[in-house]
């Protein structure tokens, strides 16, 4: 039978034929494409023509089509429904694919005649987008090593190949503490929870094939437990468990992981003559140095913290005043902190969480997508990977535009958190390409399903980064749709965001699950007011992650990065009630992989834009101004990586932004 990862995809708009592809078709699709893209860059190095943007460039652009197909369809699966062959799969590839990228940005002839046509740039008359890419093209062959020669050449290679299996190892590690810890719990233990978190943890205890409820470390069960379990033994428990995800010692221990992966990258920064890893990361941001992130990052920090510690003493006043003589524990910060948002936002989850059905939401997404961008949503009836997974045809003015794949619901099957990815990028060069988007979210499951608010802002979230993919119009796919400064990619999708809290957006989408009826005034007045609640918290645990990162990457690496991140946190004088958002050993975004090493601030520093970018739609009395939505998809969301970050930003609205926006934002300014 053939190997359809290799075929021609006959399937609507060419989605991958999901039910015709197996495991076992994926190691030898993918050495075949490995070997068609070897000869591919082989061909382009040793041409006989001399140099230029067609045969060298947009040669390199065309190339590994078959390879692009099979790790799409690959990485899909592993990281949203994974199993043990897949995992295996994962750590054999990942060593092959970094030797591959590794041979062709290391081929001195290929280097050689990009930085031919780089000396020749300003006699091609090439167009803005073309001389981007050129750009990019010679700056991703440099900084990946190719100017080496020697030793350092082939020390450069072995860290790439050796960084690829530690990045590997912690996130399979991270999956199997994820999976394989849970908490039965009796019926009594189930007191004072509200009815959807029992039935969320009825169901996980049916995925884990346990006689009961029981508690997973699936965010969006833990989370909504720890809020509401009046059991503060279960809490500790818990909470103890879901901070030691990756330290648990043993086989899947990932501080010795993070100790490595600190090393390489320094050293790796420093063959390349940077004095840190992250001065050699942040060179292509729109942050440029360490520097300027720190500066951005500790001008949110002394107002989150003061506001972290005056919300510190209430809830521990609280905590004693039900008996608990006790110092406030990071288990007890969200069971008070909720008790608090009850009593003074009159506010009550239990009630407010049938609004929030995640059809609903989908619709609500979908519309606004609609009436700013003129998009339209009709269900596919294809087969995909995963039961749970629904695609939609995106067209406007009856035009295909793209394939949109939503995948909402938590399963031991795949990792943690939230996320995007283009199984197919947009892409007018060589030929014409429609993306196939995906987006990956971890929700408790229900009949109908239920979200919380925070879980509604991080469906928005993940289908702005969708937007920026389904509305990319650019020729060449290097640029299309996220390809942008890491520090901007988060811009469209904190954006969206904002849509959520759009007042006539919840008037009509937020219905009760059960009466269908809107959510009374009052209540929406609530939701709205108490957008800032609990904001020092959050603020909190979210930047000192981003300084540790900065901290692990700026200088020497730490021997012993637990030690640093101690050292981190008591400089910063971290509330001791309050967690980072991701320790180490669990720092997916950090060690994972390299792209938001250095970057997790990136959150933050687009933030800034974001809070400044939707001020524009309220300057302009609509959130769906027609004319700012037509120079948002224009300057940004159409346009991908094709021109520089802070160019396209204030393309848009005129001025770069400052810290104020945010600060106002997220309820943090003083005077």
């Amino acid at each position: 039978m053939p190997n359809a990862l290799l075929q021609e995809w006959s399937t609507p708009f060419q989605i991958a034929p999901f039910d015709q592809i197996s495991d076992a078709d994926f190691e030898p699709a993918l050495e075949k494409a490995l070997a068609a893209h070897k000869a591919e860059t082989d061909a382009i190095a040793d041409a006989p023509k001399a140099p230029d943007f067609a045969n060298t460039i947009e040669a390199l652009e065309a190339a590994g089509r078959d390879l692009d197909r099979v790790l799409s369809v690959f990485f899909t699966v592993a990281g949203a429904d994974s199993n043990p062959a897949r995992e295996e799969l994962q750590r054999k590839f990942s060593p092959m694919l970094s030797a591959h990228f590794s041979e062709i940005s290391g081929n001195k002839r290929l280097f050689a005649r990009v930085a031919a046509v780089w000396e020749q740039r300003d006699t091609l008359e090439l167009t803005d987008e073309q001389a981007r890419v050129l750009m990019l093209t010679h700056r991703g062959f440099v900084r990946a090593g190719a100017a080496l020669t020697g030793q350092a050449d082939e020390r450069m290679k072995e860290i790439k190949a050796r960084l690829a299996v530690l990045g590997t190892g912690f996130t399979q590690n991270l999956l199997a503490d994820e999976r394989e810890w849970f908490m039965p719990l009796e019926e009594d233990d189930l007191d004072g929870l509200p009815g959807f978190v029992v039935d969320a943890a009825r169901a996980a205890g049916v995925e884990k094939g346990s006689d009961g409820p029981v508690v997973t470390l699936s965010r969006s069960l833990i989370v909504p437990f720890l809020q509401f379990s009046p059991r503060r033994d279960l809490r500790k428990k818990a909470f103890q468990a879901w901070a030691a995800r990756g330290a648990n010692g043993g086989d899947t221990d990932n501080r010795a992981i993070a100790a490595e992966i600190l090393r390489l990258r320094e050293e790796r920064a420093r063959l390349l003559g940077y004095e840190s890893f992250a001065a050699y990361k942040l060179e292509t941001e729109m942050a440029k140095t360490p520097d300027a992130v720190r500066d951005l990052l500790m001008q949110v920090w002394a107002p989150a913290r003061a506001q972290a510690e005056a919300d510190a003493q209430i809830l521990t006043a609280m905590m004693q005043a039900d008996g608990i003589n006790d110092a406030l524990a990071p288990w007890d910060w969200r069971y008070y902190a909720e008790k608090r948002r009850s009593a003074e936002h009159d506010l009550d989850e239990a009630a407010l969480k049938p609004y929030f059905q995640l059809d609903r939401m989908i619709e609500a997404s979908f519309a606004c997508a609609s009436r700013l961008f003129g998009l339209e949503f009709r269900a596919l009836d294809v087969p995909l990977y995963h039961p749970d997974c629904r695609a939609w045809d995106v067209t406007r003015n009856g035009k295909h535009i793209a394939v949109f794949i939503g995948d909402y619901f938590a399963r031991g099957s795949k990792r943690s958190g939230a996320w995007c990815s283009a199984m197919r990028s947009q892409a007018r060069f060589p030929d014409v390409q429609r993306p196939v988007v995906i987006n990956v979210c971890n929700f408790a499951k229900g009949d109908p399903a239920l979200l919380s608010y925070d879980d509604a802002r991080t469906l928005f979230h993940e289908f702005g980064h969708a937007l920026h993919q389904m509305l990319s119009d650019v020729t060449y796919e290097s640029v299309s749709g996220t390809s942008v400064a890491r520090d901007f990619v988060e811009l469209p999708s904190q954006l969206y965001e904002h849509w959520l809290e759009v007042p006539e957006v919840l008037r009509e989408y937020a219905t009760h699950a059960e009466t269908g009826e809107p959510m009374p005034a009052e209540m929406l007045e609530k939701v709205l007011g108490a957008a800032n609640f609990d904001m020092g918290f959050q603020t909190v645990e979210y930047v000192a992650s981003a300084l540790v990162d900065l901290e692990f990457h700026d200088g020497s690496a730490p021997a012993d990065p637990m030690q640093k991140q101690r050292e981190i946190l008591d400089d910063l004088g971290m509330p001791p009630a309050i967690t980072m958002r991701h320790a180490t050993p669990h720092f997916a975004h950090v060690f994972a992989g390299d792209g938001y090493s250095s970057g997790y601030y990136s959150y933050m520093w687009s933030e800034v834009m974001d809070a400044d970018a939707f001020a524009a739609f309220e300057e302009a009395g609509s959130a769906f101004d027609a004319e700012k939505a037509a120079s948002l998809e224009k300057h940004i969301l159409s346009a991908g990586g094709s021109r520089d970050a802070a160019e396209l930003y204030t393309a848009f609205r005129g001025r770069l932004p400052g810290v104020e926006a945010l600060l106002k934002g997220r309820g943090l300014a003083t005077g």
